[in-house]
């Protein structure tokens, strides 16, 4: 088998304001790939790979051909480029082909940016082009992400006996988390009766049982973790990462409540890593509709099946709690620019385990974080660690 591989290291990381911007894709992408540069000190002529995880610019925008516009406009030429698209989890994609490409020997320094442009699309018109994630023998019949959502709410609540309030608290609590995070989108907090009176959009659930449409940009730097060393003594480590596919037509899934992606990646993630569920100290989970924390706390194992609600009711996914989720806001009140998400969501982690999380900082040792395609059809869960 030869020699283990060497660990690969995140040496910096960025985040645009997200939210409705006046500016076009590529220079969102410039914004957040100059950013985190010059926060892991690195030139650019040291960038030897360049990922770009982004859903959808040709269907927002009419611009393709968007990682070559990056490489050129962060001069990084004659680096590889190239776009990673898996809906909406792109971003997590991006983590594992920056991961792989450092891992594999193939670069020593390796640049992902995320990034979406979509407010300038009116609410219609954007749902159409994220809808296109369906399969179309369900589409046809109207069925979309947010109908898919509250009919698999509608039978989680009823199945294990859970209050309406347990999800509404999720909004809560990542709307609280948002306020001490200067890029999300959200920076107020909303009470129980605000989320529970807001309009329905998929029975049961209602309008901020759901994120908004948002524009942004995040990045990170990879390296071997011996390069690491060469620019800093404070670096994350990905010790886990992995994807894993379900079935593309929802309905065929033997149990709606169990996304089959999020446990598998989840468990070959806590393979590679050699941690578990228990070891987790923060943990970052897509929440587009706020059924899905349950579904993933329970596939990652942070729950029993039908039990993500009473640990969301008791506090102990809070802030200052066991297991903190979601402490940058989440998709919910940070925004969910599709390509921007997942790699967001590394941004969060490793600020966390680098103790760069401002307000929002927790004691962690080891992050988790959880992309997820369209309604669990793709997923991606990545394990990070502190530098020793």
């Amino acid at each position: 088998m030869g020699e283990r591989m060497e660990r690969v290291a995140i040496i910096g990381a960025s985040m645009t304001q997200f939210g409705q911007r006046e500016e076009w894709i590529c220079e969102l992408l410039v914004e957040a790939g100059v950013a985190c540069l010059e926060d892991g000190g690195v030139d650019p002529a040291a960038i030897e790979h360049l990922y770009v995880s982004n859903m959808a610019s040709g269907e927002f925008e009419g611009q393709t051909g968007i990682m070559n516009a990056l490489a050129h406009d962060l001069d990084l030429l004659p680096a590889y480029a190239q776009r990673v698209d898996q809906t909406s989890s792109s971003g997590g994609a991006g983590m594992y082909a920056a991961w792989q490409s450092v891992a594999s020997g193939a670069s020593e320094m390796t640049l992902l940016v995320g990034g979406e442009k979509m407010t300038h699309k009116t609410t219609a018109e954007s749902t159409d082009v994220i809808a296109s994630i369906t399969h179309p023998c369900e589409y046809k019949h109207g069925l979309t992400l947010p109908s898919f959502a509250g009919l698999t709410a509608r039978h989680y609540l009823e199945r294990f006996d859970a209050p309406r309030e347990s999800l509404a608290k999720v909004a809560v609590k990542n709307h609280k988390n948002g306020v001490d995070n200067p890029h999300a989108q959200f920076q107020k907090e909303v009470d129980l009766e605000t989320v529970l009176e807001s309009p329905v959009i998929a029975d049961p659930l209602r309008l901020y049982d759901f994120c908004p449409i948002t524009d942004g940009s995040a990045a990170l730097l990879f390296c071997p973790e011996s390069v690491a060393k060469e620019y800093t003594d404070e670096y994350a480590v990905v010790s886990g990462i992995a994807g894993a596919t379900d079935t593309h037509v929802v309905h065929e899934r033997p149990d709606p409540t169990i996304m089959a992606g999020v446990v598998e990646s989840g468990a070959a993630a806590y393979e590679m890593s050699g941690y578990g569920p228990e070891d987790i100290d923060v943990a970052e989970l897509h929440d587009m509709f706020t059924i899905l924390e349950f579904l993933q706390m329970e596939g990652l194992g942070f729950a029993d099946q039908g039990e993500a609600w009473m640990h969301v009711e008791e506090g102990r996914t809070d802030r200052e709690s066991e297991l903190p989720i979601n402490t940058s806001g989440g998709l919910k009140s940070k925004g969910h620019p599709l390509g921007a998400s997942g790699v967001a969501q590394g941004v969060e982690i490793y600020e966390q385990l680098v103790g760069e999380a401002g307000p929002r900082q927790v004691d962690a040792e080891v992050g988790l974080c959880c992309n997820v395609g369209g309604f669990g059809n793709c997923v991606i869960t990545t394990i990070m660690e502190a530098a020793a």
